[in-house]
């Protein structure tokens, strides 16, 4: 996704604001937009599936409150789906049975930028409106509109967190996977601005497989072999708590600067209690919006967005308390 490409939304975007309950949208992008034709003869009363990348984890939860909020104002109906991991195995035959209901559009975040391309480019095909959200796919002709994070930002913005918590020396990264277009781009941003500021990356980028209790292990291995670690970068939800839970371990919380990516309840108890010195918060309820807007446009025949790209903001105890901060603290349940 370029991050180059900024502007204002659409029209369309009159329904966001009027969402005063769950945050503004101070920080959206896109790349222009193109006129996408109605399978289905309209909006109203569409049927939409939302297929989230894992079911449970409070950011896709949030963005499920969005896309509710926003499904139920158009009078659209939804429904949402998510396999147990975040598994291309395991969402793959759930978006063969979506393909099956052939809803009049799918917000889908999949699971792998390969993998996941077969099962969408059938269900686009079948005449469903395809919205990706969070995540792409490798693929350019999947996919009416696609909105997610400024991730590469995003990491830049996390290497630029352990600087000015005083981090000077080495770094680490712990990812989930190779292969997740969102990931991949904040390891990329990371390294870019650490290189920048003179931090020494530690090796290759390690990984959790979006297990908290791998994070914890692999970050307790790194400290061992490297007892001068400065600080981390762990790139999701459930890594940033296994890493957390793994310097708390140690011995070393507040030693080891941890910044992890994402704000669900369990990071925010986290960064109260001092083990992990900053957040970057993504901003899903509003993606989940955008979401149903494009895909409500989409049947309509109305312009669609190509790309949208969403701000992302760092997330300390300090500033916590503010509530244009406090309002982008990830949901269980809306």
């Amino acid at each position: 996704m370029n991050r180059s490409k900024f502007l204002t939304l659409t029209a369309a975007s009159a329904l966001t604001l009027s969402l005063a309950a769950c945050g503004d949208d101070d920080s959206d992008t896109t790349s222009g937009g193109t006129d996408a034709a109605s399978p289905g003869g309209g909006a109203e009363g569409a049927s939409i599936t939302l297929m989230v990348g894992v079911k449970g984890d409070p950011f896709y939860v949030s963005m499920e409150c969005g896309a509710t909020e926003a499904a139920d104002a158009a009078g659209a109906t939804l429904e949402v789906q998510g396999p147990d991991k975040f598994d291309a195995t395991l969402q793959n035959p759930m978006l063969d049975a979506v393909a099956a209901q052939q809803p009049a559009a799918l917000l889908v975040a999949p699971n792998d930028v390969t993998a996941s391309a077969p099962p969408l480019k059938r269900i686009q095909d079948a005449g469903t409106q395809v919205v990706l959200v969070d995540t792409i796919v490798d693929d350019p002709t999947i996919g009416v509109s696609r909105i997610a994070t400024d991730n590469n930002l995003g990491g830049q913005k996390a290497a630029e967190a352990l600087e000015q918590l005083g981090v000077a020396g080495k770094v680490l990264v712990i990812s989930t996977d190779p292969g997740v277009s969102s990931v991949d781009a904040r390891v990329e941003g990371f390294n870019t601005k650490a290189e920048e500021l003179g931090l020494t990356l530690v090796g290759e980028t390690q990984y959790s497989h979006n297990n908290a209790s791998t994070a914890a292990q692999v970050i307790s291995a790194a400290m061992a072999k490297d007892p001068d670690l400065e600080g981390v970068f762990a790139t999701n939800l459930f890594t940033a708590q296994g890493v957390a839970t793994g310097v708390k371990q140690a011995g070393r919380a507040g030693e080891v600067k941890v910044v992890g990516f994402d704000a669900g309840p369990d990071q925010i108890k986290q960064l109260e209690a001092g083990d992990v010195q900053a957040l970057v918060a993504q901003k899903p309820f509003d993606i989940g919006v955008q979401g149903v807007e494009q895909a409500l446009a989409a049947l309509a025949g109305e312009t669609v967005t190509e790309e949208i790209e969403t701000e992302s903001l760092i997330v300390t105890k300090d500033n916590l308390a503010d509530p244009e901060v406090n309002k982008y603290i990830y949901k269980s349940n809306c």
